[in-house]
């Protein structure tokens, strides 16, 4: 793979000219930044910009302005190459809590390492009814210690109005739901999304993980995706590194508001 060509791939599709990320949402393109605004229930925030020093400060203070004109709180997602290098340290100074940084991750979809299924005793159901949401929010929450009222709420107005764009699969041991993931699909891009990847405590270190990743990308092949991006925890990274993923940057969240 060619890092630094996917990188500038990846930046130019699902940044630059990023597609938004469910119904009610909007892309708006302000001289060198990208941002989404949606309800409050949504994801609010800057995807991507280009910034020189000079102009990175009037910038900011304009993400804020527009954003606090409609009351919501927002996030800007930055990443380590973005410009100029000092951008994180003007964010906070600018008031912006920094949240723990990831590793964007980038792995070839046919080239996964093969799917052996998921460990004895588990099951993947994909999720495509409330039921079944209720199945992942509720494996994120236990996981990730977060409210899933918001992830609910996105992922049913996404499976309402366009159920193409979003895989949802719970792993079950029995009933229980051990598991979840989900997968978003952006019609004819290059890359799909691997997204809220999570095992319970007990189920860890057994495989589960992995199926889920397998599973996910046999079916963002099958849908004519060639690259998968995720955006990876130190937990995640060496499970990843295995079967195929490459490490291309780092991702942080930049959040403003309460």
């Amino acid at each position: 793979m060619d890092h630094t060509a996917v990188l500038a791939h990846y930046d130019r599709e699902m940044r630059e000219h990023a597609a938004p990320d469910g119904p009610g949402a909007r892309i708006e393109r302000s001289g060198a930044v990208v941002r989404q605004v949606a309800d409050a229930r949504g994801w609010n925030g800057v995807l991507w910009s280009d910034l020189d020093p000079a102009r990175a400060d009037r910038a900011i203070a304009a993400q804020i302005a527009r954003f606090t004109s409609l009351g919501r709180d927002f996030e800007w997602k930055l990443y380590g190459h973005d410009r100029p290098a000092d951008l994180g340290a003007r964010l906070a100074a600018a008031g912006f809590r920094a949240g723990p940084e990831e590793t964007l991750m980038i792995g070839e979809a046919g080239r996964i390492a093969p799917d052996a299924g998921p460990p004895p005793g588990i099951r993947l159901v994909r999720a495509t009814d409330p039921a079944g949401v209720d199945l992942v929010v509720g494996v994120h929450a236990k996981v990730f210690g977060t409210d899933g009222s918001r992830l609910r709420h996105r992922m049913l107005a996404r499976l309402a109005a366009d159920p193409g764009t979003v895989v949802a699969v719970v792993a079950l041991a029995g009933d229980e739901p051990v598991a979840a993931a989900r997968m978003e699909l952006v019609p004819g891009a290059r890359f799909a999304g691997l997204w809220g990847g999570g095992t319970v405590e007990a189920w860890r270190g057994r495989g589960v993980y992995r199926a889920l990743v397998t599973h996910r990308a046999r079916v963002a092949a099958a849908h004519g995706h060639r690259y998968l991006q995720v955006d990876a925890s130190p937990l995640s990274c060496p499970i990843l590194e295995r079967l195929g993923f490459h490490p291309l940057t780092t991702t942080t969240p930049y959040l403003y508001g309460s």
